[in-house]
């Protein structure tokens, strides 16, 4: 199966979670208003992709870190979020967990 850009619908979910328009998500990044819309929607079908500051203003607009844009699969986009959420030291605890779990995975092979 080819590679599909997640991005496109990524930017579509997390747009219409935060209950924004095309057009209101552009304005409230900057965007020129007369084009906002239209280039929002290129965005969402694929046609273009924003570069990497547009990317991270998008992403703090729809409270969203940038590699949720980027995940393959929902699973791994809903925990992209979740260990957003997640203060320094709870990452800390998850990656050890995490480093655990991969080792006691490794005892089962």
């Amino acid at each position: 199966m080819p590679f599909q850009n997640p991005f496109p619908q990524r930017l579509k979910e997390a747009r219409k979670q935060a209950k924004l328009s095309q057009k209101a998500l552009g304005i409230h990044i900057g965007m020129d208003e007369s084009t906002a819309s239209a280039r929002m929607n290129q965005y969402e079908k694929g046609r273009h992709t924003p570069d990497v500051r547009t990317l991270k203003l998008i992403a703090d607009a729809l409270d969203v870190p940038l590699n949720y844009f980027f995940c393959e699969d929902e699973v791994s986009a809903e925990l992209a979020i979740a260990i957003s959420k997640l203060s320094t030291e709870q990452k800390k605890q998850l990656a050890e967990i995490i480093a655990n779990l991969h080792l006691n995975n490794d005892d089962v092979d």
